[in-house]
This record gives structure tokens, C-alpha cells and sequence, in this order.
């Protein structure tokens, strides 16, 4: 038998009180009530995050685990939509088999939307009985975000067979539909959808929640919603998880899961409502088996000195101490990397654009969202009567390369990251994962491009011949390195992009849905 002595935090009577806890084969046996004058750690149940991507932190799922686990996560709620858009289904199972080897709940989910529109060039496509054969599995937990609302709305039959098998299987359906309210939005959720982490105003989450939906406040390295959302936490503590959607390796190694809490907590949140959101939440929505210190749960928990910090000192999961003192004992594999990359450099001169003499409609990138505004603006031509870049009114370039087979570059203009000079690439483009290049000029654009080309995926950046990458051999999304080493070298490419003059918070992350068609007002596709 194993015991601990702390302070609970007992979610459930709303109660601090100092216990001994006592667990064997991995489950717990009893939580007595002791006196002590000791100040005891508290003892809270782990978190779960109930959305993410684990391909965004450009990690397998090992690493991943190995990170989180330092911060108090013990499971996720995982779609593996990202690799599935490269390999399909044999994404899905490579992420399946890395994750095995973990002691973290990495529960995944069928993807919905492969490819998320047919308005782009996709690796794969997983139709309704591939969707059906994924489900049908004891270790797909859930149907994934279904992002094709319109296909929902207007009745699509491979859309809602999707829905129709899940629900079968009394399997959780998650929605993805942003701004979406009113009837329209009724009709999704009458439809078999029941979560959605999109919502970036308050009043679209209420309608939501109003209406039988769980919302997930999201708080990723590009979209930030908690501060419009936080308010539902004490409003609805029932109603309401936390979620990070994408995360890249630089936030990841300061925190997760813990971070969130720790926010709501220093917005004036109630306290056992903001753990509801983390952990019973999740756990009773998606059917999980993780425990929530009771008597026979599974020991899982995590300790703190200071709920207030929410620094973890300790995470144990099925008994067994995963993490403590920032420091796992979770080893990582280098498993053969499972890719897509199909096509040869590219020459300087597939980035020419003639002038045809209107308009160009600009994507105006906003710091910290996934949606982006649109505007119409004239452009100044060379010599040769190709567009220029306008450096100085901030309207550069934007390119999304097929990385499937060879076709001419897709070109338009964005505005708002604020880069002088250079330009920056990377195959990480959600949701077909080609690549996409913002840049200042054509030959640096070509030079980032064909970086990632010769590395089969990664993330660079380019100026007067310099070029820097990070390889992500992975599906051209993920490295296979620990979270430390890509973090260090994300770093090393984030700071570059700035010292360029971007003043993005995250110019990988934005720029890697500048793509996602699924995202209004205006995007760019191959």
C-alpha cells in the first residue's frame, strides 16, 4: 500500500481539509480525515484539456505527455485531424501507437473533416465508413470537431452519416462553428453537436449554452478567448471546460492546463468551479476512466503548495509518480517518421504576380484570433507588371504551395504582421498542411519555401540568404526531439521573425492559419 498525507481539495463538498490517502494496484483505498498542525501540500484532482492538437505543440505524442504531465495535465482530448489531413488514416494509428506508451489519458477522437473543405488540396480523405471504422474502436473516444457546418445545415449525407454513427455509438460529437448563433445555429446543434471551442464573444457562448451546448474556453498560442468567456465559469460551472486547441513548444514548456486555472482563478473565479472546468468536467462529458480522488478511482492527482500559483510539484497517475520537481520519468521514442512531400524547389519566378488593374481583396491578419477581417486595396506594379509588396503600408505577399503535387504557387496579399524585411515559411497550414510563406519579397519567399521543401516539412525563415529551419519530419508537423530542444529552436526562429520587424505574438501560429478555410472572413487555399 501507498499513502500521502495533504490538504484535499475537495471539489465535491466544496471543502478544504487536511486527509491521508491511501491507494493500492493503482486504485485508491480510502481518504480519512487526520488533524495536523502540518502545513500539508493540497491535493487536487488532475487536469484535462479538453481540446487540443497535440501535431500544433510539433511533438509526437510521447513528448508531448513527457511536457504536460509537469504542469498537472493527466489526459487530453486529442484530435488527430492535423496528420490525418497528411496520411490519413495511418496517421490516425501512428498517433494511436505512439501514444500507447504513455501513462498520460491521450484520448483521441475520428476525425470529421478530412480534408476540412474541398475548396483545397488535401493528403487523404476519410469518408463516413472510415470515420465508422475509427469509431468503432475502443480508443477513439469521440467524433472530432465538425467544422463543415454548412454540410451540417444543409443536410450533407456523408456529414451527418458521421454524426449518425457516433451517436450510435453513444459516442460525444464536438462542433467547431465560429460565430455561428440564431437559428442556424440551433439547427447544428439539433443536429447531434454538443460542444463548441470557437466562440470569441460572451453572447455567442451563452446562445450556445442557452441551447444544450458545453463550450470549451480556449486559451491557445494564437486564439486567446478567455478573456471574453471567463465569466461563464462561475455562471455555468457545469456547462464549461478548458481547453488550449493549439499550443506550440515555447508555451508549452511554461505551463498548460495549470496556466488557465491559474487566470480564472486571479479573475476572482470561484475555486471549485474553475477545477469543475478542468477536470470533472471533461471527464464526465467524454466517458473517461481517469479518477477524481474518490474511493475507488484510479489514484490520480496532482499536488501544490500554492493554489494561487498553481505551480505543480507532483503528478501521479494510476498510483504511480509521473512528474515531480519538473522532471518526468516518461522516456520518448524517435519512431520512422510517417510524411507526404511530393514535390521538387521551387524557382523565384513562381512568385510573380501579374497586375491585371483591380483591386486585390487583403487578409488582415488579427493578433490572437484564428478569424481575420478583409479589406480592398490597389496595388503598385514594376516594370514588368508584376505586384510589388508595399513594405511600408505593411501589404506583403502570402503564398500557399502544394506540397502534394507540383501546380503554380496560390498568391495574395495580408496586412498587419508588420515584417520589414524577409519572409517566413512553414508546412504547418491547417487544415491541408501545404505550405504557406508570408514575405516582403520573391526571392526570399522562394528561399523559405524551399527550405521546407528540402527538409519534407518545417518551419523557416529567410533574409539575403540566410536561412534557418526547424525540420519536422513528421508529416511535414512534427519533430522528434523532446519538448525542450524544439522549443529552443522554435525560439530561435520566433525571435527571428520579430527581429524582422513582425510584431505578431505568435507569427507561426497565425501564419499557419492564414489557410483554414474553415475560419471566416478571408483565407488563402492552394
Amino acid at each position: 500500500m501507498n499513502s500521502i498525507c495533504a490538504t484535499l481539495v475537495d471539489i465535491y463538498r466544496r471543502e478544504q481539509y487536511p486527509v491521508e490517502m491511501i491507494w493500492e494496484h493503482q486504485r485508491i483505498v480510502s481518504i480519512q480525515r487526520i488533524k495536523t498542525a502540518d502545513r500539508l501540500p493540497y491535493l487536487l484532482p488532475g487536469f484535462c484539456d479538453a481540446h487540443v492538437h497535440i501535431e500544433s505543440s510539433m511533438l509526437l505524442p510521447q513528448a508531448f505527455a513527457a511536457e504536460v504531465v509537469k504542469h498537472g495535465t493527466i489526459a487530453t482530448i486529442s484530435d488527430p485531424h492535423e496528420i490525418a489531413n497528411v496520411c490519413g488514416i495511418d496517421g490516425v494509428y501512428y498517433m494511436l501507437k505512439n501514444a500507447a506508451f504513455v501513462p498520460v489519458y491521450i484520448c483521441f477522437g475520428a476525425p470529421s473533416c478530412v480534408p476540412a473543405t474541398a475548396f483545397e488540396t488535401a493528403g487523404a480523405n476519410l469518408d463516413a465508413e472510415a470515420v465508422r471504422e475509427l469509431l468503432n474502436r475502443k480508443d477513439i473516444y469521440y467524433l472530432s470537431e465538425m467544422m463543415n457546418y454548412p454540410g451540417v445545415l444543409c443536410g450533407d449525407d456523408e456529414v451527418l452519416k458521421k454524426i449518425t454513427y457516433a451517436r450510435e455509438l453513444h459516442k460525444p460529437v464536438d462542433g467547431h462553428a465560429p460565430g455561428l448563433t440564431g437559428s442556424d445555429a440551433i439547427r447544428y446543434i439539433q443536429a447531434g453537436i454538443q460542444t463548441d471551442h470557437e466562440c470569441v464573444s460572451y453572447e455567442e457562448a451563452l446562445f450556445k449554452i442557452q441551447h444544450g451546448m458545453q463550450i470549451l474556453i480556449r486559451e491557445g498560442s494564437s486564439a486567446k478567448n478567455f478573456e471574453a468567456l471567463y465569466p461563464l465559469i462561475d455562471q455555468f460551472p457545469e456547462n464549461v471546460m478548458l481547453c488550449t486547441d493549439d499550443c506550440h513548444p515555447d508555451d508549452l514548456v511554461k505551463g498548460h492546463i495549470n496556466t488557465i486555472v491559474k487566470r480564472a482563478l486571479n479573475k476572482g473565479c470561484d475555486l471549485y468551479h474553475v477545477l469543475r472546468a478542468a477536470s470533472i468536467n471533461p471527464k464526465h462529458h467524454y466517458q473517461l476512466d481517469y479518477g477524481l480522488l474518490r474511493e475507488g478511482d484510479y489514484a490520480d492527482f496532482i499536488l501544490t503548495r500554492d493554489l494561487n500559483r498553481m505551480q505543480i510539484d507532483a503528478t501521479f497517475i494510476k498510483g504511480d509518480c509521473i512528474s515531480r520537481a519538473n522532471k518526468t520519468s516518461i522516456t520518448i521514442s524517435k519512431p520512422e517518421p510517417i510524411n507526404q512531400f511530393n514535390i521538387d524547389k521551387t524557382d523565384v519566378k513562381d512568385f510573380a504576380i501579374k497586375h491585371k488593374g483591380t483591386p486585390f481583396k487583403i487578409i488582415l491578419a488579427l493578433d490572437g484570433q484564428l478569424i481575420t477581417e478583409m479589406e480592398s486595396q490597389s496595388m503598385q506594379a514594376d516594370e514588368q507588371g508584376n505586384v510589388m509588396c508595399d513594405i511600408q503600408s505593411d501589404l506583403l505577399k502570402i503564398c500557399v504551395v502544394n506540397r502534394y503535387h507540383k501546380q503554380p504557387p496560390a498568391i495574395g496579399f495580408i496586412k498587419n504582421t508588420g515584417l520589414l524585411k524577409g519572409a517566413f515559411a512553414s508546412s504547418v497550414a491547417h487544415d491541408s498542411h501545404n505550405i504557406v510563406c508570408v514575405g516582403t519579397n520573391d526571392l526570399d519567399i522562394c528561399n523559405a519555401v524551399n527550405a521546407v521543401i528540402a527538409h519534407s516539412g518545417g518551419l523557416s525563415t529567410a533574409m539575403g540568404g540566410h536561412i534557418q529551419i526547424l525540420p519536422l519530419p513528421v508529416a511535414g508537423l512534427m519533430s522528434l526531439e523532446d519538448a525542450e530542444t524544439v522549443a529552443v529552436e522554435y525560439e530561435k526562429l520566433d525571435r527571428t521573425v520579430k527581429q524582422y520587424g513582425c510584431r505578431l505574438q505568435s507569427p507561426f501560429m497565425t501564419l499557419s492559419f492564414m489557410a483554414l478555410l474553415v475560419i471566416p472572413k478571408l483565407k488563402l487555399s492552394d
